[in-house]
């Protein structure tokens, strides 16, 4: 909880996080300090600390040096990019906004160490209000948002507003995300040098190139060790990330919404607020995620029960709806130990292929003429829940709303934007689409016991305005979906939603406070899963990510795979199947069962256990989930591709209770597979050592071919 302030001190504890926040030493309050827990430090110590941190006047520079605030400007002398950008018809451009009031305020989870201050901040000039929150949560995140208002007669046009994170000594490199359709969140690193590195997103979704969080820390750091902070914006729109160092030696990171031009044009009286920024770090990424991990499963609404083993049917079935094929994939399903039958695009009125129909979301008569009544009913009596494709916010120009409602398509003038997945975007905050997508998705879930939505957008936004408007209108169609999500899950309790977009296109702390799960990527090869995944879970925990298994013959890539590894590598996630089961034989099914019934037995730890990532070299993956009081752990080595040493050395097993013994045993996969070796010995015969002793010195890996994965079991007692 928030310390006495003392000279304009301010100490923010929580999770093993510290923030001193000074409020004395500049107009706005300066962060000195946000990293490791810094104990209950006297009061002269904090005062002290500020001092130190106070830089000085130099040659060449200005006369009165001030440190950089929480919304850096030029009235208070900073060169670097502002926290604030906007006017008012071109004035009022260099606002300075001063403290009028600092509150200490608790959180309900104030008794795990939870903290949080408001600052109110005038510029009776220019007319404009600052509150800015700032929070470290029970998890030990460091969470800011900011409001502006507007007071004064004239409109004030706000170009940017973001708050800053500043960095500790020693973050000299940079690691983020990018990647496209069917590859998103691959790694990319580089030197933290002087100078700007911007990400930005401009598809009116975070989009498949996005950077899921933006880290800088200290050169090399990797999972298991190196400090590391990274920031999060919490908003499922345009978006930008930046990392800037400047010749002064002031290091940061800020997130904040990416505003178009005109976008947010305030009133009298008006306020904008920011989405969240979040920030978290940690001694290895590892680390770092597990504050993610830690303050998500806190949230009270957080998916508590199982997570339902899924069966998705596009994969099985495309646009092909025939009620025996998929009464019989029911049945499969159900054998094999599936509790979620999800029926995907192609039922509802006109929708042959991805080019027409979407936006008449009514049940085709012509392909299900006794309504999805006889397929609802076999999946519930088959002890399944059912779940529905559906993509409210686009629609075809081949279309009945379409033809009857062009003015519903998202525009920034007279011609449509270029088509992209044979599609648009409907302008959701113009108040009729808005109230005609409420009208039809209540009804199909009022009419049928609809558990689950698989809730798709398939294509970035282009030129998205206001039809007749030509006013650009990411910013509220992204605040109109929060609404109908919320209004949807207020009318159905215990609605799940899934977030997809073409896989892995929205993935963002926004969209998680209104659904239950994220399609990780559209890609189900395992190969690409493994990097997929491991940089997803820097945010989500497992039981957040969609994780299925597929066909031997893998549609994204033409990969062939072996079961093992496509099962084994979806295995801690929300695990499901991608697979027209009526394909195998009775040997097939009882296989796909048997991993339907490991995941099960590991769901639970699964779940709420703690993930870690060894650092291994590019032709091995070790990664695994320990139980949250360390008595038992789940994990996987994957053979990527062939080792240059044969066979290929030890490999450790991070995050044990070092001074626990486990037991290690193979419970699935491909052991021993390699032409012409002997046994592995551990293999055989299961072996208990410490959790110090398989966190240092190891076990030797298996000769595995490529491609090939075994998971272990470490149980303790």
């Amino acid at each position: 909880m928030p310390q006495p302030e003392h000279s304009g001190v301010l100490h923010l504890r929580g999770g093993g996080t510290s923030v001193v926040l000074a409020t004395g030493t500049a107009d706005l309050p300066v962060v000195v300090w946000w990293g490791e827990d810094l104990g209950a430090s006297s009061r002269s110590t904090l005062s002290d600390l500020v001092t130190a941190a106070i830089p000085q006047r130099v040659s060449g520079g200005l006369d009165v040096p001030v440190p950089m605030s929480i919304v850096p400007g030029q009235a208070a002398g900073w060169f670097g990019t502002p926290g604030l950008s906007g006017h008012r018809s071109g004035r009022t451009f260099s606002p300075r906004l001063v403290t009028r009031e600092v509150r200490p305020e608790r959180l309900a989870a104030d008794d795990d160490g939870a903290a949080r201050v408001v600052v109110h901040a005038a510029d009776d000039e220019s007319g404009l209000t600052l509150d800015a929150e700032l929070e470290v949560t029970a998890a030990g995140l460091f969470r800011q948002r900011l409001t502006l208002t507007n007071l004064g007669p004239e409109p004030y046009t706000v170009d940017a507003l973001a708050p800053v994170f500043p960095l500790p000594v020693g973050a000299d490199e940079l690691l983020g995300t990018t990647g496209r359709h069917l590859r998103e969140r691959s790694p990319q690193r580089h030197d933290f040098t002087v100078g700007t590195h911007l990400r930005e997103s401009r598809r009116g979704r975070p989009g498949h190139d996005a950077s899921l969080l933006l880290a800088a820390g200290r050169p090399g750091f990797g999972f298991e060790r190196g400090v590391a902070h990274a920031v999060h914006v919490a908003w499922s729109g345009n978006h930008r990330l930046l990392a800037e160092r400047t010749p002064a030696g002031d290091s940061y990171l800020a997130a904040g919404e990416l505003l178009l031009p005109g976008e947010i044009v305030l009133p009298e009286g008006a306020a904008y607020a920011t989405p969240w920024a979040v920030g978290s770090w940690g001694d290895g990424l590892d680390a770092l995620a597990h504050r993610f991990h830690d303050d998500l499963r806190a949230r009270p609404h957080h998916p508590r029960r199982a997570r339902p083993v899924t069966l998705n049917t596009w994969e099985a079935v495309y646009f092909d709806h025939s009620l025996p094929k998929l009464l019989d994939l029911a049945e499969r399903a159900a054998g094999v130990g599936v509790e979620r039958f999800v029926l995907d695009d192609g039922w509802f009125r006109g929708r042959r292929d991805d080019t027409t129909a979407l936006g008449d979301w009514f049940v085709d008569p012509a392909v299900w003429p006794g309504g999805l009544d006889p397929l609802v009913s076999a999946v519930r009596g088959l002890g399944m829940e059912f779940g529905l494709w559906v993509e409210p916010e686009m629609i075809s120009l081949d279309s009945d709303l379409a033809r009857e409602h062009p003015d519903w398509i998202l525009r920034a003038r007279g011609d449509l934007p270029l088509p992209g997945r044979q599609q648009h975007a409907l302008d959701l905050a113009h108040p009729e689409a808005y109230k005609y997508v409420l009208t039809r998705l209540d009804a199909l879930l009022s009419e049928h016991d609809i558990a689950y939505l698989k809730w798709d957008h398939n294509r970035d936004l282009l030129e998205a305005g206001g039809a007749g408007t030509g006013q650009a209108r990411v910013h509220e169609t992204v605040l109109a979906l929060y609404r109908l999500l919320a209004e949807l899950k207020d009318r159905h309790p215990g609605l799940e939603i899934e977030s997809c977009a073409s896989g892995g296109g929205r993935v963002d702390l926004g969209i998680l406070e209104l659904t239950d799960r994220v399609w990780t990527s559209d890609t189900l090869d395992p190969v690409e899963r493994l990097t997929n995944q491991r940089y997803t879970g820097l945010l989500l925990p497992p039981e957040l990510q969609g994780m299925h298994l597929t066909t031997p013959a893998v549609h994204s890539t033409g990969r062939t795979v072996a079961l093992d590894l496509s099962a084994g590598v979806a295995l801690p996630g929300h695990f499901g199947i991608e697979w027209d089961l009526t394909t195998l034989d009775q040997a097939g099914l009882r296989e796909v069962a048997g991993w339907v019934a490991l995941h099960r037995r590991h769901r639970e730890l699964s779940h709420t256990g703690v993930v870690v990532n060894a650092d291994t070299g590019p032709q091995a993956d070790v990664r695994g989930v320990v139980a949250a009081d360390g008595t038992a752990a789940v994990f996987t080595y994957t053979q990527v591709s062939t080792s240059v040493t044969y066979p290929p050395g030890r490999f450790t097993l991070p995050g044990l209770h070092p001074d626990r013994h486990y037991t290690v045993r193979v419970v699935a996969g491909a052991v021993d597979d390699g032409p012409g070796q002997s046994p592995l010995a551990w293999t055989r015969r299961p072996v208990t050592l410490t959790g110090r002793e398989l966190g240092s010195v190891g076990l030797q890996a298996p000769v595995l071919h490529p491609e090939r994965l075994v998971v272990l079991e470490l149980t303790t007692g």
